[in-house]
């Protein structure tokens, strides 16, 4: 007998599916800056937005200074 608990075994969620749930149930949105299907506005506006809300990114912060 094979049991496994909620979550383990079975079907693997892609992460694009995962991504899509997550913003159809709980409005959480995940983007990479990236992502191809973005243009360079759009890219540009996520990363303003993750900057603003959790600050710089490492990579970002040796550069400037």
């Amino acid at each position: 007998m094979r049991w496994h608990p909620k979550g383990y075994g079975g079907h693997r969620r892609d992460p694009e599916q995962v991504k899509r749930e997550g913003w159809k149930e709980q409005g959480v949105l995940a983007v990479s800056l990236d992502d191809k299907r973005l243009t360079w506005p759009e890219r540009e506006l996520v990363r303003q937005l993750g900057e603003r809300l959790y600050g710089a990114r490492p990579s970002e912060q040796e550069v400037q200074r």
